[in-house]
């Protein structure tokens, strides 16, 4: 089977939902963060904080060009900014499956601002949870047109506790096998 590549706003579920869903599909499980992160041996946000976002930006496509051409039978879950590189887009969505997880503004906001969330994520260091608010609306907006090109939507917005979690993979399971006839 193709790659299958989650992209969305951070917080929107893409490792969440990913691992499950590769559990349901019989599929390895990749988050590409993670990935970077073993072969670097330093936390994305500190390649971020030392490097720049330009360096980790390079980063992340050159990681995405290895998975995506290297593993076959593969969920990945993508980094939120990794769609802004236009060449990362035009390569998931000719390699494999591309789906943008979806979920509202509020529903987003809501898991960042865990302090689990805020102490890994780099874009959110020291923001209040208005200023949380504001940057994942501003960060949508821009984001919104490299998300766009995804071959396939699916509502993340329900996955507050394992049986959501759990319903939304088997959910997208069943779409991804229809859409790719498996």
């Amino acid at each position: 089977m193709k790659p299958v590549f989650l992209i969305g706003y951070m917080g929107c579920g893409k490792t969440t939902l990913g691992e499950p869903l590769a559990r349901h599909m019989g599929l390895q499980f990749v988050d590409l963060d993670d990935y970077i992160e073993r072969k670097y041996s330093m936390s994305a946000k500190e390649i971020f904080n030392t490097l720049g976002e330009p360096a980790f930006r390079r980063i992340e496509s050159e990681a995405l060009a290895k998975v995506a051409t290297d593993a076959r039978n593969v969920v990945v879950a993508c980094g939120g900014g990794t769609p802004l590189v236009p060449a990362n887009m035009e390569l998931m969505n000719r390699m494999g499956i591309t789906v943008w997880l979806q979920a509202s503004v509020e529903r987003i906001v809501s898991r960042l601002v865990l302090p689990e969330q805020r102490a890994k994520r780099p874009l959110l260091s020291g923001m209040t949870d208005e200023e949380i608010a504001q940057q994942v609306t501003r960060g949508l907006e821009v984001r919104r047109p490299h998300y766009e090109k995804a071959q396939l939507r699916f509502d993340s917005s329900h996955l507050e506790s394992e049986q959501e979690i759990e319903q939304s993979a088997q959910q997208l399971a069943q779409i991804l096998d229809g859409h790719t006839g498996g």
